[in-house]
């Protein structure tokens, strides 16, 4: 008995430690996510997400094609197959997919199949990819519930994923850079060229000419 009453106390005294570490080094957050969206320009698409709570971090760059190493020359000149594509990295803790997604398709023009705003051709296509059947189902679902919200036919695919191949590092956070860049308007810095490119594009009015208040993101520039 004597023995026993021994093992229960180490027991006990192991439970209590076990507890101790607990507190000390609580759960981590749920393992980062990825979401891979295809919405015209990249650098919107970017900057937009960006902003939400949960998003890690956003990509640009290049998928869906079947051209190996593309570059942006290659893909905004045609015939790689590839779309302009962003790749979010989110917390599932702090925003899930369905929300993304929700987000994602009131953030472009979902009835365009020819392109997106003033940037015309297969790259800048929307596109939704997905790794396995729990998101492509997800993604109809999402897609359905925004097309009878809208009352217009939605033509943005669901497309397998494939391989994502990250844009030149001067795309990526091009929306908030400093390197002076030759534009239409004269030099600017990339931030103040972005802003205008995005407005001139008319990315923004015709968001919100589709969504009315249900856009999340058209109303800062």
């Amino acid at each position: 008995m004597r023995f026993l009453n021994q093992i229960k106390s180490v027991a006990l005294v192991g439970l209590i430690v076990l507890g101790c570490v607990a507190r000390a080094h609580p759960v981590q957050a749920q393992e980062t996510q990825v979401l891979t969206v295809a919405g015209g320009c990249f650098w919107c698409v970017e900057s937009d997400f960006e902003t939400v709570r949960g998003v890690t971090e956003a990509v640009s760059g290049y998928t869906g094609g079947s051209t190996k190493n593309p570059t942006y020359k290659s893909v905004t000149g045609g015939n790689t197959g590839h779309y302009e594509a962003v790749q979010i990295r989110f917390d599932p803790s702090k925003v899930s997919r369905r929300q993304l997604l929700q987000m994602f398709l009131r953030s472009v023009d979902p009835t365009d199949a020819g392109g997106q705003f003033c940037d015309r051709g297969d790259s800048y296509r929307t596109a939704i990819f997905v790794s396995n059947k729990v998101e492509r189902a997800l993604a109809q679902e999402v897609i359905a519930q925004a097309q009878a919200e809208l009352g217009q036919k939605i033509v943005t695919p669901v497309l397998d994923s494939s391989r994502f191949y990250r844009a030149e590092n001067y795309h990526q956070d091009y929306y908030k850079g400093d390197s002076l860049v030759f534009t239409r308007f004269g030099p600017k810095r990339q931030a103040a060229a972005y802003k205008r490119y995005r407005k001139a594009c008319g990315r923004d009015q015709r968001v919100r000419q589709l969504w009315g208040d249900a856009a999340p993101f058209a109303g800062g520039y």
